[in-house]
């Protein structure tokens, strides 16, 4: 009776976020269970204390007693236990950051809930599920599970894992942009939380709203939402509520230039993680710091507070905040001038980030998603190595940074099958050359970088430079940089809104018909920029390859339509190709010496399509349908290409998606 009660208080101080007690009485409950020799409450008081270092940021212990209570319920073949521990286990590597474990063990739960028809745990993994996904950046399958769990909850009334649900879709359309439907989500949450008195469920559907209008640039409302967080968590006493609010509000206060409140609240913050060991917490609030500091150009604060940040996220196993802080770490050293300490903060972030992608296993989904985030390291890196004047250094970073997911999977393919997770190295600098001579073409590489610059009190990221590479058929490698800061400094334009074409930046350099209604890219600027730099690195024979690499919105220039001041189109100069990246051209040719070695019958035709029946849409919302107007030039370059490639094309309603499907495995080249 003794342990059970105490087993109890443990618990009910566990929901009220009291730790400390929690795991007080859960200890004493732990000792009298196994004095009498009772198992089953040796196990739950076990879960208990997993959960309570769990909140603290005490991921080794919170798994090491997670681990005792699990092999306890499979000892008494207690399987309600060994779902929900295998639940918990699931929930503790997700705050490491080791999503790969985090999915296996909430899977494993999953099973078991449906196996005993526990529709409650059912729930619970789904959405443990939910928010690993989410944590990947693989917004989609986040959703999914997130819908999953909100269906059950509905089903067996279970408001409370009704309100999580809708928390975990708010905060998943908030990371997708689809603020719209975060906010929507998240003020679901708050009218349940409201309707059952879940104060702790109120005030967390406020912090999400704070951070969606964080990311909506309304600071005035982010930090409105924000104070009404902190008021509940105060009154609730629900530190970790608290210090999200403080932690929000900093971030809020940081954003809008007031760099010395977003101090007051980041310490404040930093101050109660401390106070209930929340380890985690404590990180954060140190790397916000680190960043305000940066802003500020104190360098040296900057890289105290990093460093911090750095030793913490090492400690609790944090992958994402030590990417995060080795990041910072080299933005403050490049800015303080410390060159060589930037390149190996930047080096050693990379190599978290390819960890952490490696977690992934194969799905390309997840590791393209997660990579946006980790981009901006291989940008500085590349920065860091054009200053101390080795562009050719950078060049290997700026490849490493490409295509990844298309890259890890090519190379699945073309290993013997296995299909493990592979990560391939990316081809050093000597590669790259002998990758150029293979190709027997001229490849021109593009990297765009982003710094941030003070706008009216605010730090803002814009683009500052185009680094450009030209590798000739000879191995010979050529670097140019060109200055894009005049772009926005002058013209209010971006490399994007050149390419879909921006009116006011053609009216000011006069270049465009302003009846016309439709925007045009603006081909000689585009020229200017991406070709004028390596023009005369360009190969002369108009038959010679020319490979070009872009990045970003340069996915979306027109390369052959570009014009030179003269008006010639630079189709008419060169042959022109593009690839995600050097390594993919070396990958796509292997595949090409693979397909070759098959038997003729073996290797697959092209598939050649243009034009098929259009469907018939909606302009917008509410609009009427109409049928899509047929494109009679691609049916006629289908029909061009096809003998060429020993097929015939397929038009019109031959076309359908489901034919083409079907046909896609088998073919060698698709056009």
């Amino acid at each position: 009776g003794e342990g059970n009660a105490l087993g109890n208080l443990g618990g009910a101080y566990l929901s009220l976020g009291n730790s400390a007690k929690a795991i007080e009485y859960s200890q004493q409950c732990l000792a009298i269970a196994r004095e009498i020799k009772n198992r089953q409450a040796e196990g739950a008081a076990l879960g208990i204390l997993g959960e309570a270092y769990k909140y603290l940021g005490n991921y080794g212990k919170a798994i090491e007693y997670t681990q005792q209570w699990l092999a306890i319920a499979r000892e008494i073949k207690n399987r309600d236990g060994e779902g929900n521990a295998l639940g918990n286990l699931g929930n503790a590597y997700l705050y490491l950051g080791n999503y790969g474990k985090a999915i296996e063990y909430s899977q494993q739960s999953l099973a078991i809930a449906r196996e005993i028809k526990n529709r409650d745990g059912e729930g619970n993994a789904l959405g443990n599920l939910g928010g690993a996904y989410l944590s990947l950046g693989n917004y989609a399958k986040a959703i999914e599970y997130a819908q999953q769990s909100l269906a059950i909850a509905r089903e067996i009334k279970h408001r409370r894992g009704e309100g999580a649900a809708l928390g975990n879709l708010g905060a998943a359309y908030i990371s997708l942009g689809t603020y719209a439907k975060g906010i929507e989500y998240a003020q679901q949450l708050l009218a349940i939380a409201r309707e059952i008195k879940d104060r702790k469920g109120e005030g967390d559907a406020l912090g999400t709203l704070g951070i969606v209008y964080i990311n909506l640039g309304n600071y005035a409302q982010a930090i409105e939402y924000s104070e009404q967080q902190l008021a509940i968590a105060r009154e609730i006493k629900n530190r970790d509520g608290e210090g999200n609010a403080l932690g929000n509000l900093g971030i809020a206060y940081r954003f809008l230039g007031n760099y010395a409140k977003a101090i007051e609240y980041t310490q404040q913050q930093l101050a109660i993680a401390r106070e209930i060991k929340d380890r985690r917490g404590e990180g954060l609030a140190l790397g916000n710091l680190g960043a305000v500091y940066i802003n500020l150009g104190n360098y040296a604060q900057a890289i105290e507070y990093s460093e911090q940040c750095l030793a913490i996220a090492r400690e609790i196993k944090n992958r994402q905040s030590e990417g995060g802080a080795l990041n910072n770490l080299g933005a403050a050293f490049f800015e303080a001038g410390n060159l060589t300490e930037a390149e190996k903060m930047l080096v050693n972030g990379i190599q978290v980030w390819e960890s952490m992608r490696q977690m992934l296993g194969s799905n390309d989904a997840n590791k393209v998603s997660i990579f946006e985030e980790q981009a901006r390291t291989y940008r500085l890196l590349q920065q860091v190595r054009v200053a101390q004047n080795n562009p050719i250094a950078a060049l290997e970073i700026a490849e490493r940074g490409r295509a990844r997911a298309f890259v890890d999977l090519m190379t699945e393919r073309l290993s013997t099958g296995d299909a493990n997770s592979v990560i391939a190295t990316a081809p050093n600098q000597d590669q790259i050359r002998q990758i150029a001579k293979a190709q027997n073409a001229t490849l021109v590489q593009y990297s765009i970088i982003y710094n941030e610059f003070q706008i009216q009190g605010k730090s803002e990221p814009r683009e500052s430079a185009l680094y450009i590479w030209a590798i000739q058929p000879t191995g010979e490698i050529t670097f140019r940089q060109v200055d894009l800061k005049p772009l926005w400094q002058k013209y209010n334009a971006s490399l994007a809104s050149l390419i879909v074409g921006n009116q006011e930046f053609l009216a000011v350099r006069s270049r465009s018909s302003l009846g016309s209604t439709q925007p045009q890219p603006d081909l000689p600027t585009l020229h200017q920029l991406l070709i004028d730099p390596i023009a005369s690195l360009l190969p002369k024979d108009p038959n010679a390859h020319v490979i070009f690499i872009p990045q970003r919105s340069l996915f979306q220039v027109p390369f052959p339509a570009l014009q030179d001041a003269n008006g010639t189109y630079l189709i008419e100069k060169h042959t022109i190709l593009t690839a995600p990246s050097i390594q993919v051209l070396d990958l796509t040719r292997q595949q090409r010496q693979k397909l070759a070695q098959k038997p003729a019958n073996d290797r697959g035709r092209a598939l050649v399509l243009g034009n098929p029946t259009m469907p018939i849409v909606s302009a917008y919302l509410g609009a009427p349908k109409q049928q899509l107007s047929p494109l009679p030039g691609a049916e006629a370059e289908a029909i061009a290409i096809a003998p060429l490639l020993n097929t015939q094309a397929i038009t019109g309603a031959q076309g359908t998606k489901a034919a083409i499907v079907q046909k896609m495995p088998q073919a060698s080249i698709i056009h």
